[in-house]
């Protein structure tokens, strides 16, 4: 079944029903008549690169800012953070913790990896692009520690995902379904982190 998306610009950025939806709850929410959302890259082009969506109460959007229609409410773009959201994704998948938001963005840290990329750098790309976004949503991240033995993917989880008690299954259903799709010669996605020792420890 091909995904129901509203595509507003197909040099910029796709935003899914389900992501528009999650953003008309969370507005209705704040009671505030007028109010937006405003969505900026902050240190685009660099490893640490992050996207944001905030609440954009009516004014304060910058007179620079890029809007995209929506229904019920507007996107504003920050200017200067176009070229890191182009091709971008936003997309909501529910679950029994009530969701999270997802934001694929390939260009947010940079021009992607060419195939003759060391596998180890292409597969920090997908990380970095890719799965630590969708984490941030739990406040967690995840950091590629090794390639060792036969393709062997070692990764540790932190912040919020360490010590959570569904870090196995994010593993198994989420990053390691992605990075084998990526990179179909990698033999095993392993994890090393010290649940015990998180920010929400486990036994």
């Amino acid at each position: 079944m091909t995904q129901n998306v509203s595509l507003l610009n197909q040099d910029l950025l796709i935003v899914t029903e389900a992501a528009q939806n999650h953003f008309r709850e969370l507005i209705q929410k704040e009671e505030t008549e007028g109010m937006n959302l405003r969505v900026f890259a902050a240190n685009p082009g660099t490893p640490s690169a992050e996207i944001s969506v905030t609440f954009c109460p009516p004014g304060e959007q910058m007179p620079t800012d890029f809007p995209l229609d929506f229904q019920d409410f507007i996107l504003f773009v920050e200017e200067g953070s176009e070229n890191a959201l182009r091709d971008a994704a936003i997309d909501f998948k529910g679950d029994s913790l009530g969701g999270q938001l997802s934001i694929k963005a390939p260009y947010l840290k940079g021009q992607a990896p060419k195939p003759d990329t060391p596998l180890k750098e292409r597969i920090q790309y997908v990380i970095d692009s890719e799965i630590n976004p969708g984490l941030a949503g739990h406040r967690g991240r995840v950091k590629l520690v090794d390639i060792v033995e036969e393709k062997i993917v070692v990764l540790q989880f932190g912040g919020g995902c360490q010590g959570c008690g569904m870090a196995d299954i994010t593993l198994k259903n989420g990053i390691e379904k992605i990075l084998k799709e990526k990179f179909p010669e990698l033999v095993e996605i392993r994890d090393i982190t010290d649940h015990t020792m998180g920010e929400n420890p486990y036994y």
